[in-house]
C-alpha cells in the first residue's frame, strides 16, 4: 500500500500534502516557509514501537541534528514562546524496549531536552495508546524536574484526561490538549463525537483557568471559539497559549487566526515512517478521507 501511495503521482501529492518529506533536506524547505507566514512549528521525526536499541539510538542522533537545523532559522526572543519545537514519541526513544525500556526512553529525553535547551527549541512528548500514557507520564513528570518546560500531550477522548490536565498543568507547565487519534476501548476511552468534544471542552476550562501554557490542537470550529471565550474571560492574553494544528488541514483557517494576532503552531511530521501518521489523519477525519478517495478515483 505505501509503495502504490508513493508510486501513483496524484496520491504521492495527497501524502506530501500531510508529511514534509521524508528527509531532513525535504522538510527544512517546508518549515522556513511556514514561519516566513508568522506561523511557529513543532516538528515530529515519524517512528515509533521501537524494540530495538540501534534505533532507539538513531532516531535520537536524528533528533539531535534536527535541533541544529531548526535552531538556526531562528528560535525567537528571549521569553516568548520558541518559534521552533520538536514533538517526539517515547516509544520512538526506546520505552517499548525490552527488559528497562522506560529508564532508556527518559535518558534519551533528557538528553534531547538538554540539547533543546542550548538551543532554545521546545520539546513535547507526543501521546501514544492508552497503555502508555501512565509509563509517558511518568517520565514527563521525572524530567519536568530538570526541564520544567517541557511539553506534553493529553487525549481529551481518554475517561482519565480531565484529572491528567489538573495534575500536569501547573505554573510553567505546557500542555497540548488534542482529541486523541488511536483507536481505544470505551472501558478508557469516549466514543461518541459529541462526548470526546464535550470532554475535550472541560479539559479545555481546566487548562485555561490553570497555571501553564495550553496548547490547543484542534480544528474544530467550536474548541476554536471556545478557546477564545475563555481566552477573553480569563484574561489570559495571546501570549499566554495558543492554536496548534497539522500541516495540511485547514491551511486558510491558520493563516486567518494568525493574521489576528493569535500564536499558531504547526505540526510538520517527516520520516520514511509516515504510513501509520497517515492512516492516522485520514481516519479522524472523514473529510480527509474524502479528499483522499476521490483523488484516487480520479486518477484511475
Amino acid at each position: 500500500m505505501k509503495r502504490m501511495l508513493t508510486g501513483i503521482p496524484v496520491t504521492a501529492n495527497i501524502v506530501r500534502r500531510f508529511v514534509a518529506g521524508e528527509t531532513r533536506d525535504e522538510l527544512i524547505p517546508v518549515v522556513r516557509s511556514l514561519l516566513d507566514t508568522g506561523r511557529m512549528i513543532s516538528v515530529d521525526f515519524l517512528g515509533e514501537n521501537t524494540i530495538d536499541r540501534a534505533q532507539a539510538d538513531a532516531t535520537l542522533a536524528e533528533y539531535l541534528s534536527l535541533i541544529n537545523d531548526l535552531a538556526a532559522l531562528g528560535t525567537g526572543p528571549s521569553g516568548a514562546p520558541a518559534r521552533v519545537e520538536v514533538s517526539v514519541k517515547l516509544s520512538a526513544l526506546g520505552q517499548a524496549l525490552p527488559g528497562d525500556g522506560p529508564a532508556a526512553a527518559t535518558e534519551n529525553l533528557l538528553i534531547l531536552c538538554a540539547k533543546a535547551a542550548e538551543a532554545g527549541v521546545w520539546v513535547t512528548v507526543d501521546a501514544e495508546e492508552h497503555s502508555t500514557t501512565e509509563a509517558t507520564l511518568a517520565t514527563v513528570r521525572a524530567v519536568r524536574a530538570e526541564f520544567p518546560w517541557l511539553g506534553a500531550v493529553l487525549q481529551a477522548y481518554l475517561h482519565r484526561t480531565e484529572a491528567d490536565c489538573r495534575g500536569l498543568s501547573g505554573a510553567d507547565s505546557r500542555i497540548r490538549l488534542c482529541k486523541g487519534a488511536y483507536r481505544e476501548p470505551h472501558a478508557v476511552a469516549f466514543q461518541g463525537a459529541s462526548e470526546v468534544t464535550d470532554s475535550y471542552l472541560r479539559c479545555l476550562d481546566v487548562l485555561m483557568r490553570g497555571d501553564g501554557y495550553p496548547m490547543v490542537a484542534s480544528h474544530d470550529p467550536v474548541l476554536i471559539a471556545d478557546a477564545a471565550r475563555l481566552a477573553t474571560e480569563t484574561g489570559r492574553g495571546t501570549e499566554r497559549f495558543e492554536h496548534q494544528m497539522l500541516y495540511g488541514i485547514r491551511d486558510a483557517e491558520q493563516l486567518r487566526l494568525a493574521a489576528e494576532g493569535n500564536q499558531v503552531r504547526v505540526y510538520v511530521p517527516y520520516g520514511n515512517q509516515w504510513y501509520g501518521y497517515l492512516t492516522r489523519r485520514l481516519a479522524e477525519r472523514p473529510a480527509n478521507l474524502v479528499f483522499f478517495l476521490r483523488a484516487l478515483v480520479g486518477d484511475s
